[in-house]
């Protein structure tokens, strides 16, 4: 089995890591049980392009328990857990390329060693495998099913290559899905990108203006976890009613070029690029703190910052980078990557309990249906939704009324008034 990590000694750590997750992911362990007896994915290959971590671990397990012939690799730089990596490859015999820290040539070349599976389905974090495939190996594109996209910056671009006519193959929008956006994006962001940011800088959150770009799921968690920690809190957006809703759950609402004066402590969460820029590197505090919680290391243009800085950033801190502007001190976190990944451990495994069975069950329905799907890309079936929402309360102990028929006619009908 061919494969590419940092050290297969690590494997045993990696091994208890994974084993912690399965714990907490009681929905994925039913859709395991599910995929043992029925084997969706026999004689197919997937290729997934994923955060590499206990979490996606339990997945990939999952994906081999019904039958897929499955390799993965890592779809950040900085977001690889290598002691998991190992794990896969000496426990589970899955084959990992994927090393924390890899520069962006290695970075490429383990996402073409996952193509080479040549795959039947694909799974992607940020749309790189897709995206790949169809600029580099347009072969494949006739014997693929489909693939799902995790995370928000994926759906943006394969929804933009389908708008061109430039998608060739069928994609389910996990990241859509309410059981994926409202929980992993709110409660998983919210709570791991404080954690990176704690870990990798050791600061007290409580009495810090804390600047959050974007208030879509993932904005609204951070805000509020920060908010609940006793941070001030300073919103930036562009979209009317996003920024209105952020003023009325009690925030600060403002330009970034504003908020740039003010804030302690910055993270994107938009997915889209230039977010924090030299206009705003300018007018920040002494010893302000940015950092990103989106996908790709856009967000903030770091070229502007090393522009304007005097000689070489300095790592003061693992994750933690000073950069000398105009007397000034400013420090920038993972690189701009995602701190949550970089300097944490991502989210919980109880949150992707939910996204990664809403992954497993979208692959399967691709998989198993009588017509090739056309490309385009699909969202996640209501009752798919409601199904793992239900499994997820059960495993929580938690039941809810249902409606007597009496209530379900009242419902229906338009007869009953005044």
């Amino acid at each position: 089995m061919d494969y590419d990590i940092k050290d297969i000694s690590l494997a045993a750590k990696g091994k208890r890591r994974i084993e912690w997750a399965e714990r907490d992911m009681p929905v994925l362990q039913h859709v395991r049980a599910k995929f043992v007896k029925e084997k969706p994915f026999l004689g197919k290959n997937l290729s997934a392009c994923l955060h590499v971590t206990a979490e996606t671990a339990n997945l990939m397990r999952v994906l081999k328990a019904g039958g897929a012939n499955v390799v993965l690799c890592a779809s950040n730089p900085l977001s690889t857990q290598d002691d998991v990596a190992a794990s896969l490859v000496a426990d589970y015999e899955i084959p990992v390329y994927a090393i924390k820290g890899e520069d962006r040539d290695t970075f490429f070349k383990h996402l073409k060693a996952t193509i080479a599976l040549r795959p039947h389905l694909t799974m992607d974090d940020g749309a790189d495998l897709v995206s790949t495939i169809h600029k580099d190996h347009t072969d494949l594109l006739k014997t693929l099913i489909g693939g799902t996209e995790e995370t928000t910056t994926g759906v943006i671009r394969l929804r933009a290559m389908a708008r061109d006519g430039a998608l060739k193959m069928p994609i389910v929008a996990v990241n859509d899905a309410k059981t994926k956006n409202m929980f992993d994006n709110r409660y998983g962001t919210g709570q791991s990108t404080l954690d990176g940011i704690i870990r990798a800088t050791d600061i007290l959150i409580a009495g810090k203006c804390v600047v959050v770009a974007g208030y879509g799921w993932c904005g609204k968690g951070l805000a509020m976890r920060a908010r609940g920690m006793g941070a001030e809190v300073i919103v930036t957006e562009i979209d009317t009613i996003k920024a209105l809703e952020a003023a009325m759950d009690g925030f600060r609402v403002m330009k970034m070029v504003d908020a740039a004066k003010e804030g302690d402590l910055f993270c994107t969460v938009t997915g889209n690029r230039d977010i924090i820029t030299k206009k705003h590197f300018a007018l920040m505090k002494d010893g302000a703190m940015v950092c990103n919680s989106g996908h790709f290391d856009v967000e903030i243009n770091l070229v502007d910052l090393k522009k304007m800085a005097t000689g070489k950033p300095k790592e003061v801190r693992a994750f933690v980078e000073e950069y000398k502007v105009g007397g000034k001190r400013i420090y920038v976190l993972a690189q701009g990557r995602l701190v949550n990944l970089a300097a944490a451990e991502g989210h919980p495994a109880s949150v992707m309990d939910m996204s990664f069975s809403t992954q497993a069950l979208a692959c399967e329905w691709m998989a198993t249906q009588k017509t090739p799907l056309a490309p385009a890309v699909y969202d996640v079936p209501e009752s798919m939704e409601k199904m793992i929402a239900t499994l997820k309360l059960a495993s929580m102990d938690i039941g809810i009324d249902v409606l007597t028929p009496e209530q379900k006619n009242y419902l229906e009908s338009w007869q009953h008034g005044t």
